[in-house]
């Protein structure tokens, strides 16, 4: 490999700046070029005969969570320079949650793909994937599980909380709770803007267990992180320190040949479920772990999320679904203390980026100590798991309740429904004092999903209507084909499947309906007959939305349904309308209670069967409107 030489065919397969070579026909002229001109930055030979480490820069004036991004990359070059690799630090796309318009979730999958072709594209033998804010880390995992070169997680870390009046507080929970009592009139405009300067204390990810914090533990659970990588806050000394080893660990990874797939397995997911449940994470966690897996050809089912839930109680007292935040899980031992409390449920023999298993990882953590952060499986803050999954006429394909952070009063409810047929309509009529609506009614925002907004934003977390906070009114049942912030709390239902924007039960919806939820029995069911149902559907066309151009219209076009990552497929035209109508047929023979699954079967290049329940009820609609 030394002194310019390409790669011959039988030699071991080229590293460093041999690796990805631009072919003019010439492999001896390609060495030469890419060595005159790295050369030009100041590269000797005998640092460009090293193992090559590359590392995401994902710094941005725009991104306070990545604040300390440049630091981290400096400690990371000096870890692979110690393990005798050569850093080569280069930039991807940096997301930020309050300044991603219409939402960071719509620039995610355009991450992962620039993440993905940026470490294809350039000579690197290893990748360390820096990131932190919500969108960030699940779209370096997604890019780094297509790019199949040895790849390891650094988070940020988190911020540290700040003090308004003595009261402890931090983002972005206590941003909500203090603005909905700014909307109740409990505090004044100066009270709040004084709050507003404690909120985000330090640079770093929200301190409390939104959707930062859980992909950081989940990273974690899934091996592709330093053990003790989640939890240490942006601004200290340990995440530095972790920065550095985590350098040193991508050297050693390529000489283990450790790469994603051999990490990022089936086990490795079911163990990130069990932490997903268990720390009360982000509902937003199980769109990203879905996408992720779905890139290694690994299918998630929400019902076997369900169905661990009863058996994984939430163990992390963490807000929104306890009262600390993430310095203080820090403090009590981080993620070893919480995966030493699950080693019963946990696959112990899921491989790390250590060279060892998850099991051999918690036998090196040691005995733990007193602490009331992480709680013992026969003391949990909540019985059973963070999340649940719902079914019923209004969700057929299923939705999702954080239940450890709603309203125990409210899980068994039925109430009227009032319904925003779009984000714009709530934004006219939630604060009218003309609205019609009580504490009882269950609040409805549809064409919100992954299609109808499109890039399904986080405006499921619908506000209480002004009029009914001035009396009060703390939570209501609240229902969406969208998604929230980890860090919101209150009974509300999201993922609502199929969405209302391709004709989904939600579509149908009526102000003045029934709609009842059960979490006890997993309902969410709309009380009006199937025949009702079937003449507003007749009466009704739906006209999924089309992008005119860019993002717009390929996600109109492709995006995936929440239910299996809202990720993006690109088949052919052709392969569109042979796939539709292949799966149009399959739908007559199996009929509309047929078995799904024997229909189209999901893979990477064909539907999954989640779309054949989406073509079923078009299929009924279409019928009925002969």
């Amino acid at each position: 490999m030394s002194n310019g030489k390409p790669h011959k065919p039988g030699m071991t397969p080229p590293q460093g700046m041999h690796k990805g070579l631009t072919n003019y026909g010439d492999l001896d002229f390609s060495v030469f070029l890419r060595r005159a001109f790295i050369k030009g930055a100041g590269y000797t030979d005998d640092a460009l005969d090293r193992l090559v480490i590359g590392i995401t820069n994902t710094s941005s004036a725009y991104n306070p969570c990545h604040g300390n991004a440049d630091q981290l990359v400096e400690a990371v070059k000096r870890g692979v320079m110690l393990a005798g690799g050569l850093p080569m630090e280069f930039p991807t796309i940096s997301i930020h949650e309050s300044f991603a318009q219409p939402t960071s979730m719509y620039v995610r999958n355009l991450m992962s793909m620039d993440t993905e072709e940026m470490i294809r594209a350039q000579p690197m033998d290893a990748v360390v994937l820096i990131g932190g804010c919500d969108k960030t880390v699940p779209a370096q995992l997604m890019g780094g599980a297509s790019a199949g070169v040895p790849a390891i997680s650094l988070v940020t870390g988190s911020m540290l909380t700040g003090s308004h009046r003595s009261e402890r507080v931090g983002a972005c929970t206590d941003c909500r709770r203090f603005w909905a009592k700014y909307r109740a009139e409990e505090i004044n405009a100066e009270e709040v803007s004084s709050v507003n300067n404690q909120l985000v204390a330090s640079v770093g990810t929200c301190s409390v267990m939104g959707t930062a914090s859980t992909m950081a533990c989940l990273a974690e659970a899934l091996g592709i992180m330093l053990p003790g990588g989640a939890s240490p806050p942006a601004v200290t000394a340990e995440r530095i320190r972790i920065a550095e080893r985590t350098g040193a660990t991508a050297v050693q990874m390529i000489k283990h040949g450790l790469t994603p797939d051999k990490i990022l397995t089936g086990k490795a997911f079911e163990n990130a479920l069990r932490v997903l449940l268990a720390i009360g994470g982000s509902t937003n966690g199980i769109i990203h772990l879905t996408a992720i897996a779905g890139r290694l050809g690994i299918e998630i089912d929400l019902d076997q999320l369900d169905a661990m839930g009863e058996e994984t109680p939430v163990l992390v007292d963490l807000k929104p679904s306890g009262q600390h935040y993430m310095e203080d899980f820090n403090k009590a031992g981080g993620m070893p203390a919480l995966v030493r409390e699950l080693k019963p449920l946990l696959h112990l023999d899921a491989m790390t980026v250590t060279g060892r298993t998850l099991g051999e990882e918690i036998e090196r953590s040691g005995a733990g100590f007193k602490q009331e952060v992480v709680r013992p499986l026969v003391a949990p803050i909540y019985p059973r798991g963070g999340i649940a999954v719902l079914h019923g006429n209004l969700a057929p394909v299923g939705a999702i309740i954080k239940q450890s952070a709603a309203d125990v009063k409210l899980m068994e409810h039925e109430g009227r429904a009032v319904v925003f047929e779009n984000i714009q309509d709530m934004a006219q009529r939630i604060d009218d004092d003309a609205l019609d609506v009580n504490a009882d009614d269950v609040l409805v925002l549809k064409n919100i999903g992954p299609k109808g907004a499109p890039g399904m934003p986080e405006a499921g977390y619908l506000p209480i209507p002004k009029k009914l906070g001035r009396a009060g009114v703390k939570d209501m049942v609240r229902i969406s084909d969208g998604r929230m912030s980890g860090t919101a709390a209150g009974t509300i239902v999201l993922h609502v499947m199929p969405e209302a924007a391709i004709g989904g039960t939600l579509a149908y919806v009526q102000s003045g309906d029934r709609i009842r939820l059960s979490i006890s029995r997993r309902e969410l069911t709309l009380l009006i007959s199937e025949e009702e149902l079937a003449r507003r559907a007749h009466a009704h066309h739906v006209e999924p939305p089309t992008g005119e151009r860019g993002l717009p219209q390929t996600l109109s076009g492709t995006c995936h349904p929440s239910r299996s990552g809202c990720g993006l497929r690109f088949p052919s035209r052709a392969a569109v309308r042979s796939e539709n109508s292949a799966c149009a047929l399959n739908i007559a023979r199996i009929g509309v209670l047929g078995d799904p699954h024997a229909g189209c079967t999901g893979n990477a290049n064909h539907q999954s069967w989640i779309d054949v329940l989406v073509l079923q009820h078009l299929l009924i609609v279409r019928t009925l409107r002969r």
